[in-house]
């Protein structure tokens, strides 16, 4: 689970455009538009049927022309311990370079699967000159054409082959994780929850190598916590890597049922928030926003119902997420946030029957129905919930295309205003009758 596919390799190689195209262009045009990041990490990728995360190390660098090897280096090191494959990308039209010839030397030392891919073979000249770098001992090596984009689909293949597809967990227990970026308070909160008194909870491996999920179990709540290695691991070293947070908290969702993303009060919604939240969106995971330092902002004038407002403006259209205030040093309303986080559970795991669904939603429908299309009507006969592990919705009608976003959009404010899903993204879908 956490499936992560690291791009590496050294400055201007191509690998953003390789990202962009592996996460669809699409969703990067999105992203700039809702000013999530201009210098996109991560996003989420689907090819044969197989779900992962692919992240490029080279986004994690402010300009990054003068960046020196030690960098890239550390970043190489961190992508080999916390990735599922790595891509290490080359350029024909600079040839091997010292830094190459270093990374691969790293590379040569893991375990995990590497592709080695070989970028801008964009003629038969370069065709010829690409050969060099299977010097370089990768067995899986690609050429690629960054003008066309060529050789792109085989590289995936082979990088998918390695993916084991996520089991549903189906034990019981709910499973939190806390995200966030650096120095937010993570371990803090993680402290403040589980106390120095280690009976009352337990530690289970998780599913990555060195992942530990902590079982809490008392004042009458249980659940689970994810990662609580990559909490509390107080390594210096990584500490104040955005990059290894990041890895870490991608991992960590796919973990878990419930994500705790905590947001410092004094610095508000930055754009690292943003993309960890859409992330969990679009992972159809279930999220809680906790301010957190809120002790520092109370002396200020501004109320938490103001506060509240301009978080809700910055995460629309899903906006209808619970979010607490809370101090973890002060350990003030730190167990609110546990309760609202397994109450967002039980929303995701909420199945609402067929009848109940057609009498609420074909109503909503029958007062406004969806707008017609070059002159014809899109009717909407049926709907159901579909038996999976969120709530997603199939609603079946005479021309599913020709329903606008718009209009999907009323469907789900009328899921959300008739039964709860605070906390919870949605799914939905059209068929054909």
């Amino acid at each position: 689970m956490g499936n992560i596919v690291a791009i590496v390799g050294r400055p201007n190689v191509g690998k953003s455009t390789l990202f962009n195209r592996l996460i669809g262009e699409r969703q990067a045009i999105i992203d700039d538009e809702s000013g999530v990041t201009r210098d996109r990490q991560y996003g989420n990728s689907f090819w044969n049927g197989k779900n992962f995360t692919v992240v490029d190390t080279g986004g994690f660098v402010r300009n990054s022309d003068d960046i020196f090897e030690a960098a890239i280096r550390s970043q190489v090191r961190i992508a080999i311990e916390e990735a599922t494959i790595l891509i290490f990308m080359v350029d024909v039209s600079t040839g091997l370079t010292d830094l190459d010839e270093q990374v691969a030397g790293m590379l040569r030392r893991t375990e995990k699967p590497v592709l080695l891919a070989v970028n801008k073979v964009d003629n038969s000249q370069r065709q010829l000159e690409a050969n060099e770098f299977w010097s370089l001992g990768f067995e899986q090596t690609f050429f690629l054409s960054s003008i066309t984009g060529g050789g792109t689909g085989d590289l995936l293949d082979a990088a998918v082959e390695y993916i084991e597809e996520e089991e549903e967990d189906d034990s019981d227990i709910p499973r939190l994780a806390i995200v966030g970026q650096p120095n937010v308070g993570k371990s803090s909160l993680t402290n403040a929850l589980l106390g120095e008194e280690r009976n009352i909870v337990t530690d289970i491996a998780g599913t990555t190598r060195d992942s530990i999920h902590t079982h809490y179990n008392k004042f009458g709540k249980e659940f689970l916590l994810v990662d609580t290695a990559g909490i509390r691991k107080k390594s210096k070293v990584h500490e104040d890597l955005e990059f290894y947070s990041v890895m870490r908290a991608i991992k960590a969702i796919d973990e878990s049922d419930v994500v705790i993303l905590m947001i410092d009060a004094t610095l508000g919604v930055e754009s690292q928030d943003m993309a960890i939240f859409r992330l969990i969106q679009k992972r159809n995971k279930g999220v809680v926003i906790l301010i957190n330092k809120w002790d520092l902002m109370e002396k200020e004038t501004n109320t938490a119902r103001d506060y509240e407002k301009e978080v809700r403006r910055r995460i629309e259209p899903f906006d209808d997420v619970p979010i607490v205030f809370v101090s973890a040093v002060e350990k003030q309303r730190i167990f609110k946030a546990v309760e609202t986080a397994l109450e967002v559970y039980s929303n995701r795991s909420r199945r609402i029957s067929t009848s109940e669904l057609n009498d609420k939603m074909l109503t909503s429908i029958d007062r406004y129905g969806p707008p017609a299309h070059r002159g014809r009507l899109p009717k909407i006969k049926y709907v159901t919930q579909l038996p999976i592990a969120y709530p997603a919705f199939a609603f079946f009608c005479n021309n599913p295309k020709h329903i606008k976003d718009s209009y999907k959009q009323y469907l789900e404010n009328q899921l959300r205003y008739h039964f709860d899903f605070s906390g919870i993204p949605i799914s939905i879908f059209f068929r054909k009758k």
